[in-house]
């Protein structure tokens, strides 16, 4: 579906120079970081419409299939789409929330952060989320939240409980600061989260059964009361509780080692 910001917008202005000629180096990477610069600066608004291939080509002084090379690659950054047609171009455009969270979770998965790590940016995150979700969640917030409950509940009497649905409650939380750098960071902290919360698992005998078997239940009902405090400290009581379990966990495997 193409957002209607980005058809309506005009091309940036003949007369305004926002690129030079590129002359050294990997024609086409040079042509991507000067179109970068210039988004990330403001010089081109989301929704703004690049200047035709030909245009940029002069501009650049490279050819029309360098230039192309170098759009294919901004579109595959999420820094614009390409339409085709009459009314079409290339429209400088928002990354969307999954290019973040698949990034991030490979950048952190692949990298040396460790599953305590991701846990001690969880409460950090997190807790501040909670406060923001006791004056700003709405009732559909709510309603989400306890569907997740509710969800996660049954699934623990039939033996069916999955992580996932951990993750998802966070994730949904996280929404409902309605913040959405919150947002966007915790629900890219997914694929880590989940890993994270097997290795918690791994290092307990009453994952979900335990004292914190209604604590996503209780959260909701302090946010729904606007009872900070105790939304908080519940908060804090559930993430510490992960710390400790990672830290059974690793010491486990300390002493098997």
């Amino acid at each position: 579906m193409v957002n209607k910001n980005e058809v309506q917008a005009p091309p940036a202005q003949a007369s305004e120079v926002i690129f030079q000629p590129v002359q050294t180096g990997r024609v086409s990477g040079a042509i991507v970081r000067q179109a970068e610069s210039a988004i990330i600066s403001g010089r081109l608004q989301v929704g703004e419409r690049l200047p035709p291939e030909r245009e940029l080509a002069e501009q650049f002084g490279v050819s029309r299939v360098t230039v192309r090379d170098a759009l294919r690659v901004l579109e595959a950054k999420g820094l614009i789409r390409i339409r085709a047609g009459a009314k079409g171009g290339a429209f400088v455009t928002t990354p969307p929330p999954t290019m973040l969270r698949e990034g991030l979770a490979n950048l952190l998965i692949l990298s040396d952060v460790t599953a305590m790590d991701v846990t001690e940016v969880r409460l950090a995150l997190e807790v501040e989320a909670v406060r923001l979700a006791c004056t700003r969640a709405t009732d559909d917030d709510i309603r989400a939240l306890l569907d997740i409950c509710t969800r996660t509940e049954s699934a623990l009497q039939t033996g069916d409980y999955d992580i996932r649905l951990s993750a998802e409650f966070h994730v949904r939380l996280a929404a409902a600061s309605h913040n959405p750098a919150f947002a966007l960071v915790v629900e890219a902290l997914y694929g880590p989260m989940l890993v994270s919360l097997a290795e918690a698992k791994e290092g307990s005998q009453d994952y979900g059964i335990g004292p914190d078997r209604n604590e996503h239940r209780d959260i909701v009902t302090a946010i729904s009361s606007r009872d900070e405090g105790q939304a908080v400290e519940i908060m804090q009581h559930h993430l510490k509780r992960q710390t400790q379990r990672l830290n059974r966990r690793l010491n486990g495997l300390k002493g098997g080692s």
